[in-house]
This record gives structure tokens, C-alpha cells and sequence, in this order.
């Protein structure tokens, strides 16, 4: 049941963001819940992880520094250029390349699943891209869009400090000191996660719900693209640099599937509140293509395995 409900997640968030715009006081006077509710998120990430998905990371070296390279290199550089090639103003462009720099997105462990890649690396390489994210997201932002905006790195330094570090390390500790208890409550995590981004996502919609009118749809464009780019680079390179097909799926899950939970916080904390939409829209979008690639390569998976099966038959 809670599963079944959590896998309605682009449902919910659209049923809730139509309310949001066609109702916006009903959550604009919610805005200082963002950032408690994105540390939620983040300690419920934590208390799924265990030290052993960091030493994991040492199995999988080449796939993990390949993965986390163009996660914070690929999905960045594409935000800017789609943003310069649409004429976006400074704060939908610094909003897009938040996007872009902030680490890879929980949802990328479950599509990662669904489509029969590499759980256990895909876990791995979230908590990794997660943790440098701290660091490499405020630089990446002041390198990309610095030179249109005034970037408060220091200041995102901080605050990532306290959104994301401080809850997860929290978490880690928690799952390892108290496992058992921890194990009892795991199914309800995912749920109580999406709870948290939908309402995150219902507040910046009520907060833009005029502006969202007159630049949504070209924000949605750029959405789009950019999601579309991060899945097929992160396929298309790693499938060049010889990586197994389990692989490439995964890589390609964490490179395009973004934490744009922690993209539209910051933006709401340090930039306008417009510079939140292509958050917002991507926290929407990339469950629902993220869902579509999981689905059409489970179905591969499985007509591969099929004929494999029946080749195997044959041969005897």
C-alpha cells in the first residue's frame, strides 16, 4: 500500500500543484517550511544508508569517478547553454543551473531498480555525488552563472552544511547505532520523503503561480531538455567507455535524475522566487521520464533474459 501510494508521486505532485495555482493561499504562508522539510528529506536518505554503501565505492571506482564526473560537469554546462540558447534572465538561469549542480536525486536508487541496473552502485553514487555536493554545487553555480548573478557561495556552503551533511551523517549514525529499529520503519521513509517534496513543490507554485503563467511552458521546454541530455549522456558515454549494460543504466539514472528538491530550497533561500520554478518542474518531470526509460528497459530486460532462456533450450 504505502509503495503503491509512493509510486504515485508525479500524481500527487500534479494534483497538488494545480491546487497550489489555482489556490496559492493556501500555501504561501508556508515558504520557511522549505528548508525544514528538504532536511527531512535528507535524514530519511541517511537512515537509509549504511558505511558499507561508502565502501562500496571502492568496488566500483571507475564506474563511481565516471559517474560523478559527469554528473557534476554534464547536467551544469547543459543548464547554462540551454538557458543562454532560450534567453533565460538571471534568475530562471541561475535556477537551472542549481539544477544542474546539485548532486544526483533519491529517485534514481528506484528507477535504477525498476530497471534492473545496479542498485547497489546506484546507492553508492547517490550518497558520494550527495555528500561533494556540499562543496561542489555553490562553486559550480558561482563558475556558471556568477558572472549575471551575485552567487552567496559562502553562504550555500553553510546552508548545505546544515541541509544536507549534518542530516545524513545523522542518519548514517542513527541506521548503524539503532538497525533494527530503523528496519521497522524503512517502508514508511520513501513515503514520508515524498510527502515532504510534494509540499515543497506546492509552496513554490503558489509562490510563482502569476509568473509561472507567463514563463512555465518555456521553463518546462528547458526542463525537458536538460533531463533528456543528463539520461542520454550518461547512457551514451558510458556505453562508449565499455561499461556493462547494468552500468550504463545505472550511470545514466544518477547523471539525469537530479536532487531538485535541494535545487528549488536553494533557490527559494538565496535567489528569487522565480529562480525555483525549473526546480519545481524538474522534481515533477524527471519522475515521470525517469519512470518511462525504467519501464521500457525492464520490459528489454526481460525479453532479453526470455530469448536468452529459450536459446539455452535449443542448444540442448
Amino acid at each position: 500500500m504505502l509503495k503503491t501510494i509512493t509510486n504515485l508521486f508525479p500524481v500527487w505532485a500534479i494534483l497538488l500543484s494545480l491546487l497550489a495555482f489555482f489556490q496559492p493561499s493556501l500555501f504561501t504562508s508556508l515558504k520557511t517550511f522549505i528548508v525544514p522539510l528538504l532536511t527531512i528529506i535528507m535524514l530519511a536518505m541517511g537512515l537509509t544508508l549504511t558505511p558499507k554503501d561508502f565502501a562500496n565505492v571502492s568496488k566500483n571506482i571507475k564506474a563511481v569517478s565516471v559517474g560523478v564526473i559527469l554528473q557534476f560537469t554534464v547536467m551544469p554546462i547543459v543548464a547554462l547553454i540551454i538557458a543562454t540558447l532560450m534567453n533565460f534572465d538571471a534568475n530562471l538561469t541561475v535556477g537551472l543551473v542549481l539544477v544542474g549542480a546539485v548532486a544526483g536525486g533519491t529517485s534514481s536508487n528506484v528507477m535504477c531498480f525498476l530497471a534492473k541496473g545496479d542498485v547497489a552502485l546506484s546507492i553508492s553514487m547517490t550518497a558520494i555525488s550527495t555528500l561533494l555536493s556540499v562543496i561542489f554545487t555553490p562553486l559550480l553555480v558561482e563558475l556558471l552563472a556568477g558572472k549575471s548573478i551575485d552567487i552567496p557561495v559562502t553562504g550555500m556552503i553553510i546552508s548545505l552544511i546544515k541541509i544536507v551533511l549534518v542530516p545524513v551523517v545523522l542518519g548514517i549514525v542513527l541506521n548503524t547505532l539503532l538497525h533494527k529499529s530503523i528496519k521497522k520503519i524503512a517502508p514508511a521513509l520513501p513515503l514520508i520523503s515524498m510527502a515532504a517534496i510534494v509540499i515543497i513543490i506546492a509552496i513554490v507554485v503558489a509562490l510563482n503561480a502569476e509568473k509561472l503563467v507567463e514563463v512555465g511552458s518555456m521553463v518546462a521546454i528547458a526542463v525537458i531538455l536538460h533531463n533528456s541530455f543528463g539520461l542520454l549522456a550518461g547512457y551514451w558515454i558510458t556505453k562508449k567507455l565499455g561499461f556493462e549494460e547494468k552500468v550504463c543504466r545505472t550511470i545514466a539514472f544518477e547523471v539525469g535524475l537530479q536532487n531538485s528538491g535541494l535545487a528549488t530550497a536553494l533557490a527559494m533561500k538565496f535567489f528569487a522566487p522565480t529562480a525555483a520554478i525549473a526546480g519545481t518542474i524538474f522534481s515533477i518531470w524527471h519522475n515521470i521520464s525517469g519512470s518511462i526509460l525504467a519501464g521500457y528497459w525492464s520490459r528489454t530486460s526481460n525479453e532479453i533474459e526470455t530469448n536468452k532462456v529459450i536459446k539455452e533450450h535449443s542448444n540442448k
